[in-house]
């Protein structure tokens, strides 16, 4: 079966035929995010036909995922070791890297590979304690919300493969994303906006482009909607010249009454779902421009999270990922680049990476405040990661940098079911190789999919001849994250 729960229920429609017929002008991807109507669903009833009963009670309700592009040096901020401190300059002994490949093996053992000790002070903060570095001084203050996992571990070490690894479980193309999965699992609250969106910000969009967000073999209804932070928040949402509000209310009730007409006729499903397009595409001209108008929100929340009402940045992206959630959108996913800091021009430890984190810190920490303040955290889960860490040795290039490293990284998590304030994994002292705990992102999209009320292994759909899922045959959950 490829109904998410294994039960019998008529499939979806295959929107990439109806949207090639349809020519609505709102853009098929946003258009087919909108689109959930019983006709099309399969999914067991509910009161609404976008909300779907997960395989057991859900700790979250939504999902945020702030996703540092290039994968940022938890050795500069999360992952303390005065060891290294000792040793900088000293060769790494042969034992850590006998057998491991990294992506650019000239820089990297260039004269015998070096340790590099980490570039800025640490201290510990709040009752758990928790060591963070001084380049991230606003999400210092809210560490007793976060768990702190340091033993995180992926498997590709190239960028554009490991962020597709990071967001679909694979390195292949053609995979569906987390936000796919979840929305096609539970589906969305929101009528009136994508279940699942994307916003960006930094100098380049992530490697990889729109796979990151994609629905692969899943419907395109499923698929991540990227809004703009400029002009229309969706290209074409906005009526052509000289069609006002009446004249396109009248020409939709026209092309509803031949859609209706037809469907009885013939008895065609399809036609349903062009009628429900029509009508979602008319209200999302209202819902996105009200979302992306920050006009009514206060100085004080501005101010929280350092950002303006109309420039475009990351801070002001976290804001939105609030306004959406607020919404009913299930699944928001902020891309900020470029993390990658080899030691090269515009990739250096010096000025650079302090500059990615000046730009992410304020809204990281703003967003988990403002979300507790409005009662919204418990049913949030927060994530923050790249797509994989940095090694303890330093690259031989123009400035300090470090390479591409997947045996031990960080990430944290907050709300929706997270129990805060505590530190996960530990790795050695180094920080090469994870030695306690160790977090797989198999196991990460696992406890992801578990705090939304999924079991990982019964979330599948048939495709090609066989069951798929997020975690292929793997994932174990992440127990000591769970509240």
């Amino acid at each position: 079966m490829n109904d998410p729960f294994q039960h019998p229920a008529a499939r979806d429609l295959t929107r990439r035929h109806f949207f090639s017929q349809c020519g609505i002008g709102l853009g098929s991807v946003a258009l087919a995010s909108l689109l959930d109507s019983n006709a099309l669903a399969a999914a067991p009833a509910s009161t609404d036909s976008n909300i779907r009963p997960g395989h057991h009670p859900a700790r979250a309700k939504s999902v945020i995922f702030l996703f540092m592009a290039g994968g940022p040096s938890q050795l500069e901020l999360f992952d303390w070791k005065p060891r290294l401190v000792d040793l900088h300059g000293q060769p790494i002994p042969d034992s850590f890297i006998e057998g491991k490949r990294f992506a650019f093996m000239d820089s990297s053992f260039k004269n015998r590979s070096t340790l590099l000790g980490p570039k800025r002070p640490f201290r510990q903060h709040g009752q758990s304690g928790a060591w963070v570095s001084d380049l991230f001084p606003h999400t210092a203050g809210v560490v007793d919300d976060l768990a702190i996992v340091r033993s995180c571990q992926a498997t590709l070490f190239n960028h554009a493969p490991a962020k597709l690894f990071m967001n679909t479980g694979s390195g292949q193309f053609g995979r569906p994303s987390i936000g796919s999965w979840v929305t096609y699992g539970i589906g969305s609250e929101s009528r009136d906006l994508p279940g699942f969106v994307v916003l960006q910000s930094g100098p380049r969009g992530p490697r990889g482009g729109a796979v990151n967000w994609g629905s692969g073999f899943l419907p395109t209804t499923h698929q991540g909607v990227p809004l703009r932070n400029q002009g229309d928040p969706i290209l074409n949402l906005s009526n052509p010249k000289g069609i006002d509000a009446p004249r396109q209310r009248r020409t939709l009730d026209t092309l509803r009454d031949l859609n209706l007409r037809h469907q009885a006729a013939t008895g065609d499903p399809e036609i349903l779902t062009r009628v429900s397009a029509y009508e979602m595409a008319y209200r999302m001209q209202s819902s996105a421009p009200e979302l992306m108008d920050l006009s009514h929100e206060s100085d004080a929340t501005l101010n929280l999270y350092g950002c303006t009402r109309e420039k475009p940045s990351f801070a002001r992206n976290c804001l939105l990922a609030r306004r959406l959630v607020e919404r009913g959108t299930r699944f928001v996913q902020l891309y900020h680049t470029n993390w990658d800091s080899h030691g090269g021009p515009g990739e250096n430890l010096e000025e650079d990476f302090p500059a990615r984190c000046r730009e992410t810190d304020q809204g990281c920490a703003a967003l988990i405040r403002d979300l507790k303040s409005r009662g919204l955290l418990d049913s949030t889960l927060v994530i923050w990661g790249g797509e994989f860490g940095r090694t303890p040795m330093g690259e031989a290039r123009d400035r300090t940098g470090r390479n591409h490293h997947i045996d031990a990284f960080t990430m944290w998590f907050a709300g929706g079911g997270v129990r805060g304030g505590q530190v996960i994994g530990e790795t050695d002292e180094l920080g090469f190789n994870a030695v306690d705990q160790p977090a797989h992102v198999h196991d990460i999209h696992a406890t992801l999919l578990h705090l939304l009320g999924l079991d990982h292994e019964r979330l599948t759909f048939k495709f090609q001849g066989r069951d798929y899922r997020l975690t292929d045959v793997h994932g174990e959950l992440i127990r000591p994250l769970l509240a």
